[in-house]
């Protein structure tokens, strides 16, 4: 299984030099789990940067997966994830997703480098 950090998934969008390495857990949409608030995210920054249609799109695409709804327990899991590994709150729920469903997190955010079950890629400029 696998979890697309929203990093991950503006990489992917934007067609950066790390989009084709993301492009692979994304296309395997069998194994793809979609944090809910990866959705917030990436439509946030989507709409800043270009509209609300593109957004929407995107949004569309990323509902490909199966979306996990942000529960009560994953809620106490994202706040064990939070404090054990010092994670702001989005990555600790996106953190909490993935082990909730032994996922691997694929991902170019910082926050996540070194921790256990995480593929980091270091930001690529765009091509």
């Amino acid at each position: 299984m696998n979890v697309v950090d929203s990093s991950a998934w503006l990489s992917f969008f934007a067609g950066d030099g790390n989009s084709a390495v993301f492009a692979k857990a994304i296309e395997a949409i069998d194994e793809l789990v979609v944090p809910s608030i990866t959705l917030t995210e990436v439509f946030k920054c989507i709409v800043r940067q270009r509209d609300e249609d593109v957004a929407l799109e995107a949004v569309a695409h990323m509902e490909q997966g199966k979306v996990v709804v942000f529960d009560s327990a994953l809620a106490v899991d994202s706040a064990v994830y939070g404090l054990k590994y010092k994670l702001p709150l989005a990555d600790s729920i996106i953190y909490a997703t993935a082990r909730k469903f032994d996922a691997v997190i694929w991902t170019q955010d910082v926050d996540f480098k070194g921790l256990p079950e995480v593929n980091y890629l270091p930001k690529a400029k765009a091509l």
